[in-house]
């Protein structure tokens, strides 16, 4: 099995990684703003499991998509961890 980093992953294929980030949450500790009338609670870390859209290597940045939340964030390249390949599935295909 091949361990990925951020650093080693190749331009063209698809992957996610969890992450940390720090950002506004809701009284439950979801990522704020968001579609239930719970009150913010403030700023704190926030820990999820995200699709990689863009990797910046000059800047060590990457951009995510929260695979709960749906929320797109920039988290460095230190917050992240356990990075691997995923495989897109058409869901109507039996």
């Amino acid at each position: 099995m091949t361990k990925f980093t951020i650093e080693n992953i190749e331009t063209g294929k698809s992957y996610a990684a969890k992450f940390k980030v720090k950002t506004m949450l809701d009284d439950f500790g979801r990522p704020a703003p968001n579609l239930s009338d719970v009150p913010i609670k403030g700023e704190g870390w926030y820990e999820g499991l995200g699709i990689i859209q863009v990797r910046d290597s000059d800047k060590k940045l990457v951009q995510l998509k929260d695979e709960k939340s749906s929320k797109e964030f920039v988290v460095p390249f230190k917050d992240l961890w356990d990075v691997d390949e995923i495989e897109w599935k058409d869901p109507l295909a039996s």
